[in-house]
């Protein structure tokens, strides 16, 4: 076991020092190009799609835009969030928050186009109540690989389905022992069944539980943040100086300083954001929006929520109390040293509670990817049913065990799913873009609410969904 998990470590450090990091930066360099900056033209709007779905009543296992966004935020936003970026400073230094928000604008480029392909090529379920879409089905449907589709699904559900899963309740169990003095197996019986409880009801369950956990568990961390910022608001200048001077240390760089800083912050950036991973375009294509661009935009933002929100809250409550190099700590530990000093001894066993927020929102919404892709496989209910006994069966064990040999794996199937989605995206990006100029050319004509049709498309090979009839069902709830 040790020989095997040297050799996936070694290919792990070859692929994301060099390879995917120089995919995903390319990949969205090129979008935020050829889109003319989308992410940043539209900021705006992506606030109003947003507060436009927010709220809106779903039946069944429809899912809303506003759903799905809370759906991927859940799968995004976890304990990396805390945790990766107290590590990110220790190891890069406050440099790496700069290219780490760097990265989060070129990404969500990224987080675009796939969000909006998922949209253009997902399928209606089974059962007529919602859809399915992502990666798997964009490489069958629109670039006709069937092959390569299956093994995606295949991947992204033993990554996110199980292994990541069980990496979640891992966290969950560790954090109340620690806190708490919780015994993990009771803590991971109890993950089980809460769990179990949301993931069976389908679909529909998930994205409602979501949609009120996502927003309590960002805000709350959130507010913490600026309640630590307001009160050391004479040292905010002094540490988005230090975070500015140290992002372009020139002299550092010749010594490997800025070198890491770059390298740190690029990294954590790209793997807390998920942007170009090919997971959160299977939540996107599961809202039922009027036109793709709109899920496009909306998760677009997520990626913003996810790095420049929630992350650079982190960074900020590392930074104000400003001993990261002096304690000897890093990681939760740091975050919860930290919080120790303005919030006293209970702070701790606050972050616990965070934390098993953070881990079981991204616990469920890693599910979701999964069951997505099951039903690009099959369409029978047993696989569906064997895979949530496994899914069950990793979340208690995940809770007792050691995971250094499973971690590098999901790090090692990532890596593939990174090279197989991104030159998906790459290849089918002119339907994505002729889906951006379609709607602008209709904003610009005075339409409040762009209607999609296919025919703009350069391609119609394996659209399945927008036709004149369902554009006129769109037209119908939204009251036009």
């Amino acid at each position: 076991m040790e020989a095997l998990n040297n050799a996936v470590s070694a290919i792990n450090g070859v692929l994301w020092s060099s390879v995917i990091i120089v995919l995903l930066v390319g990949a969205g360099f090129y979008f935020t190009v050829r889109t003319r900056g989308v992410q940043v033209r539209f900021f705006g709007r992506m606030f109003s799609l947003i507060a436009h779905t927010a709220g809106r009543k779903t039946e069944g296992n429809e899912v809303s835009p506003f759903q799905a966004f809370c759906v991927s935020t859940a799968s995004r936003v976890g304990v990396g969030n805390i945790a990766g970026i107290a590590i990110a400073i220790v190891t890069g230094g406050p440099g790496a928050i700069f290219w780490m928000w760097f990265i989060a604008v070129i990404g969500s480029a990224t987080g675009f186009v796939e969000s909006t392909l998922a949209q253009i090529y997902k399928v209606p379920r089974t059962d007529g109540n919602g859809f399915r879409g992502g990666p798997a089905y964009y490489l069958r449907y629109g670039l006709g690989h069937k092959l390569w589709a299956a093994i995606f699904a295949i991947l992204i559900s033993v990554t996110y389905g199980m292994i990541y899963n069980s990496v979640q309740s891992n966290t969950i169990a560790l954090a109340l022992n620690h806190a708490l003095g919780a015994d993990r197996m009771i803590v991971g019986a109890v993950v089980t069944v809460l769990a179990m409880l949301v993931i069976c009801g389908g679909m529909g369950r998930i994205a409602r539980v979501t949609e009120w956990m996502v927003p309590i568990m960002a805000g709350l961390y959130i507010v913490v943040a600026i309640g630590i910022m307001l009160y050391n608001i004479t040292e905010m200048p002094h540490v988005i100086y230090v975070i500015l001077r140290d992002a372009f240390d020139w002299k550092a760089a010749f010594g490997g300083g800025m070198g890491a800083a770059v390298l740190t912050g690029f990294k954590r950036g790209l793997f807390s954001n998920e942007a170009g991973e090919g997971s959160v375009p299977n939540a996107a294509a599961t809202a039922d929006a009027t036109h793709p661009v709109v899920q496009g935009l909306i998760q677009a933002f997520g990626v913003y929520v996810d790095t420049l929100f929630i992350c650079s809250a982190s960074a900020f409550i590392v930074l104000l109390t400003g001993d990261y190099a002096s304690t000897g700590l890093t990681g939760i530990e740091l975050i919860q040293w930290d919080l120790a000093q303005y919030f006293g001894d209970w702070a701790p066993k606050a972050v616990s509670f965070l934390i098993f927020l953070f881990a079981f929102t991204s616990l469920i919404g890693n599910y979701y990817y999964g069951e997505i892709n099951i039903g690009h496989l099959t369409q029978k209910k047993w696989p569906l049913n064997l895979f949530r006994v496994f899914i069950a069966i990793m979340i208690f064990w995940g809770s007792m065990a050691d995971l250094p040999l499973v971690w590098n794996l999901a790090d090692l199937f990532m890596a593939f799913m990174v090279l197989t989605n991104v030159t998906a995206i790459l290849l089918l990006f002119p339907q994505a873009r002729a889906c951006l100029l379609d709607y602008e050319r209709q904003l610009k004509e005075g339409i409040r609410i762009p209607i999609f049709h296919r025919d703009v498309l350069p391609s119609t090979k394996g659209v399945v969904w927008w036709d004149e009839e369902n554009n006129s069902n769109h037209m119908k709830r939204e009251g036009k």
